[in-house]
Order: C-alpha cells, then structure tokens, then sequence
C-alpha cells in the first residue's frame, strides 16, 4: 500500500493498493451523512485520482455501520428551514430573485460532486453494505459498478422529505434500472433490499457482509487495473458518450425547478418533523 498527495478531508480518506484507489467515506459516528464539507471535498479528490496515471481503478466504500444515509440533515436543515441553503455554498443575496439564483449556482456545486464520479475517466466500482439512503443513491448511480453486502437498504428519499431528487437519481437510475420501476421507487420513496437490488439490475452481486464485499470490490478493480489502462479508459468513455449530453441537460432542468419550488412549507415541515422525530404533515403547498 502506498499514499499518495491527495486533497486532504476530514469526511474522506484515500488509499492506494498499486493500481488501485479505495475512497473511503470517512464519518462512520455519523453513518456517513454527507456534510457541507463532503460536498467539496469529494470532487477535489475525484479528479486528483483521475489525473493520477498510477490509478486504473477507484472502489468507493465506506467505514462504520453505514456505506451513507444520504444528506446531513441536521447540518442543512436549518438553512433549509429559514429558505437560505444557497448560504451553505456562499452568501446568499437578500432579495428573491437573488436567493433563488444562488439556490441554483449551489444546486449545480452539488451536481458537480456526483458528476466528478461519473465523468472521471477511471472505473468506478461501488461497495455498499448497511443503509444506502437519498444521496447515496445519487452517488452510487454515479459509479461504473456497484455491489452490495446482504444487508444494504437502499431508498430514493427524497419525496418523503418534500423534494426532488436533484443531483442525479433521477438522470441516471433510468439507465441503469426499469424506468417504470425507477418511477415506483422515487414516487413511493419505499426502501428496498440488496436481494431486489440484484433482481432490477441494479447491483451486479451480493456479498455475505462489509468486508467480504469491500474485498470483492477490490479484486474486481485489481482485474480491471491489470488491462490496458487506454482501452479501459476508452471503454468507458465510449459507453458513457451517448448518455453524458443527456444527463447534463436534465441536471440542469432540475436545478431550475428546485431553484424555482425548493423552499415550499412542505419541505420545512419535512425537516421540522425529522428534528422533533415525528411524521410529517404535508399541505402540498
């Protein structure tokens, strides 16, 4: 194992085994929710390990009880609630039209963190075990691969938090899955389980637990770093090329929607119901 000089995080470690990285989501005493920090930390250290020419493969894994139970919402619930989230990427103007315009410039930051996995020119495999919830599955939809350990629930969250997925669910699961079971899964905002994960495709195997499918994650990468480095690379470019267009263009048709409807007093009620831990009661409006 070597270490190399990669953008340094508090909510993200990396290590090297020859050809391959392993980013490791790095909260574990907060099942890795994903922080204002992770947000930025996490592209900066996607195209270090894009640029690196001793990396052919990245597996993506994470520590603790939990691969990620998506957003922190108790670090943005409150700018969410006071209709000021565009403050969490900078300083948001005071009059409408200018938070509602920064709304959508930290929308797009926050695309950017998802799209480094998927635009990065290096395969990425996704190990998940434990909960995989809302942003997790932006993330791991993001990757080349993903396997799961018998115990990994995963959930599109979001329109049961009063939202539109907005950083790449939406775009990129139907691709991968049923777009008609795409639309049950993001309208019910139901959970479901690595076995069901494997039968939509959504998974390519499931592993006994953590370890064994963080292993099986790394040897899959070992077999893909021992091929050429150009023709992998331009295997996924090529695989990718008639999808990107399309994926750019409806990250940007959902930052506009969010940016012009994020801050209803469904989503306030939504953050407001998860801190008081009560359900919520939605008016739609």
């Amino acid at each position: 194992m070597s270490e190399r000089n990669y953008p340094l995080s508090e909510v993200i470690s990396v290590e090297n085994r020859d050809h391959v990285a392993i980013v490791w989501l790095d909260r574990p005493q907060k099942r890795n929710a994903m922080a204002p920090e992770f947000w930025t930390d996490l592209p900066a250290i996607m195209d270090a390990l894009g640029s690196d020419p001793d990396v052919r493969a990245i597996v993506i894994a994470a520590k603790g009880a939990s691969f990620t139970v998506g957003l922190d919402l108790m670090a943005f619930g409150p700018a969410v609630m006071s209709g000021d989230i565009a403050a969490i990427g900078g300083t948001a103007s005071p009059s409408e039209v200018g938070k509602r315009l920064n709304t959508y410039h930290q929308i797009k930051l926050m695309q950017r963190t998802f799209t480094s996995i998927a635009d990065n020119t290096k395969p990425v495999i996704a190990a998940i075990h434990g909960h995989c919830i809302g942003a997790g599955v932006d993330l791991t939809t993001a990757c080349d691969i993903r396997l799961a350990a018998t115990d990994a629930t995963f959930s599109v969250r979001e329109t049961k938090i009063a939202m539109v997925a907005d950083v790449g669910t939406l775009q990129r699961l139907p691709y991968i899955i049923d777009p008609g079971r795409v639309a049950e899964l993001v309208y019910t905002g139901r959970d479901w389980d690595a076995a069901e994960a494997l039968e939509m495709g959504y998974v390519t195997g499931v592993y006994a637990d953590a370890t064994t499918v963080q292993t099986a994650a790394l040897d899959m990468a070992n077999q893909i770093a021992a091929n050429s480095p150009l023709a992998v690379q331009g295997s996924k470019a090529v695989l990718n090329a008639s999808r990107k267009r399309k994926v750019h263009e409806d990250l940007d048709t959902v930052a506009l929607w969010n940016a012009a409807f994020l801050y209803s007093d469904d989503l306030g009620e939504a953050i407001k119901s998860f801190i008081e831990k009560r359900p919520p009661d939605f008016k739609g409006q």
